[in-house]
Parts: C-alpha cells; structure tokens; sequence
C-alpha cells in the first residue's frame, strides 16, 4: 500500500487524477477500521490532513460553506444555529475523540446509508462541491447516493466542501441506536422546516439501501399545511395529519433484516421519528412564527 500526502490542493487533485483509485483518507474514522478489519486494501492512501483549508468553514448570507474535514465537534460548537440538524445529528455520532477527527467529507465519500450526516443534509437541501483537475461541480444531495455505499463522485474527483442552506425554520434529527454511543443507527430521521418557501423537507438513514428523502410524506404534509393555513395561524398540526405523514414515511422506507434490526423494526420507528420531530420541530416554529391565532 503507498502512501500518498499532498501538500496543497492542486497537489491532491493531481495525485487523485494520476491514482484514481486513490482512498483518501482525512479523519480516518471509517477507512482505519475498513483496513483494520481487511475489509479494504487500496493500492494508494491518499492523506488529505495537510490541507487545512479543509478544516475551514466560511458563513455567507444564506449558506455555510462547509469544508469536508471540519469536524463534528466544531459544527456542534460553532454552527448549531445555523446548522442546527447536523448539530444534532453530530452530537449522536460515535465518541468524542471520533466527532474530533470525523467530518461531513468522509460520511459523503463513505456514502453508508448509516451515515449520521446524510438524514440532516438531505432534510436540509445541501450541495456537494465535488472537484478534480478538470474543473469543479456542485452535486445536489438528492443525487449524490446512487447505491449501496457508492456515490456519485468520477473517479478522479474529490469533495472540498458542502454547500447548506441556513435554517430559517426549526430542524431535528433522531436516531435509534442499540446504544446510547459507538453505535451504528438502527434507523435515523432528519426534519427540515422552511417557512420561507413553506416546505418540509426529510432524511431516512440506514432504513434503505441509500439515504432516502420521504417525497411523497413531504408532498402530503405541504398540501396539509397550506390547506389548513397552518403556516399563518400557528395551530397544532391535527392528530389525523400527523398520523398520516408519519405512515407515509414509514412506507418511504426500503429495509433489511440484518444483525441492527428487522426490516418491520425499522419501519415501524421511522414512522415513530418521522411524528415525534414533526411534533418538536411544530412546536418550536410555533413559539417563533409570527402568527396572529390559534398559537397556545
């Protein structure tokens, strides 16, 4: 196995260009134990700890530029209001010395439908900023998962960074767990709000074969909340309603058995998740919204 460590950017890109099977490596969190395991055995390790830039994150007027390497302990302490779902979402991964070496990066290069990221940035709308020596290229989350643990990345490329809108509505993440810490999900679920364009939008992880977003529950429960007005008049979201979107993304999901949980397991917590962050995220927009009725 060769050892490859650029020392800029420009350098990796080429390094990836010239090996593209190159297996970069940053944190290390989930490659290490592939190679430990003998899971894997790549001809190249491509280091990726020099680049710094990485490691940088940069707030803009309506996005946080996220770099692939920064941590889940810096997006937990620095990030939480306007990322509040991936705070979230990292706060359940692993330990505190792997939130200190894991980033977005490798959960998106990995692309595990377990990944603890994936639900959070596909319930937020995120972009992939993939690049490699021919040029740089956005990849909308929706299109980034194409199969188990295969993304949507060319051979020779590299994530930089990803792109996520701010929150400007409530977020949450739950995830079920065999355990309270080190744990892979059982199942996970990711809530998004965004009364600016008064949509919902959610994530599923490891209840399918990638990442999947409930479409059809955020279809339903769009059409339910314009309907009823409820993005005006702040009333609680009816029993009946609630109901329904949770059994619809249940039904989103496509799951196995496996030595986690069974498929049915899976299903019935998605469902459970998918109405119990409805009900926080609900309430919280509830407390904020400026609306003239029907708020307790």
């Amino acid at each position: 196995m060769d050892f490859l460590r650029p020392a800029s950017w420009e350098e990796a890109l080429a390094a990836k260009a010239e090996h593209p099977t190159a297996v970069p490596i940053a944190g290390g969190t989930d490659v290490m134990v592939e190679i430990n395991f003998d899971h894997r055995r790549p001809e190249y390790l491509l280091d990726l700890n020099r680049l710094g830039e990485l490691s940088e994150w940069e707030v803009g007027e309506d996005s946080v530029r996220l770099g692939a390497s920064v941590p889940y302990t810096q997006i937990m302490e620095h990030l939480r209001g306007e990322l509040p779902g991936l705070a979230l979402a990292s706060h359940t991964v692993a330990s505190p010395q792997i939130r200190n070496r894991g980033g977005v990066g490798g959960n998106l290069g990995t692309a595990s439908p377990a990944g603890d990221a994936h639900p959070a940035l596909l319930a937020a709308g995120a972009e992939v900023e993939a690049e490699s020596v021919r040029g740089s290229r956005l990849i909308p989350i929706d299109e980034f998962y194409t199969g188990v643990k295969r993304n949507a990345l060319a051979a020779d490329e590299l994530i930089r960074a990803v792109h996520i809108k701010k929150a400007d509505g409530p977020q949450q993440f739950s995830k079920v767990g065999t355990r309270n810490a080190m744990v892979i999900a059982v199942c996970a679920f990711g809530l998004a709000l965004h009364p600016e364009t008064r949509t919902v939008r959610t994530g599923i992880g490891s209840a399918a074969p990638t990442p999947v977003r409930a479409k059809t529950a955020e279809e339903f429960l769009n059409a339910a909340l314009d309907e009823g007005g409820f993005w005006d008049n702040g009333k609680i979201i009816t029993p009946s309603v609630a109901k329904q979107f949770a059994d619809l993304c249940a039904a989103a999901c496509n799951p196995i058995d496996d030595v986690r949980g069974t498929a049915s397991y899976r299903r019935h917590a998605v469902g459970i998740m998918a109405r119990r962050t409805l009900t926080w995220t609900w309430e919280s927009y509830r407390g904020t919204a400026a609306v003239t009725e029907g708020v307790a």
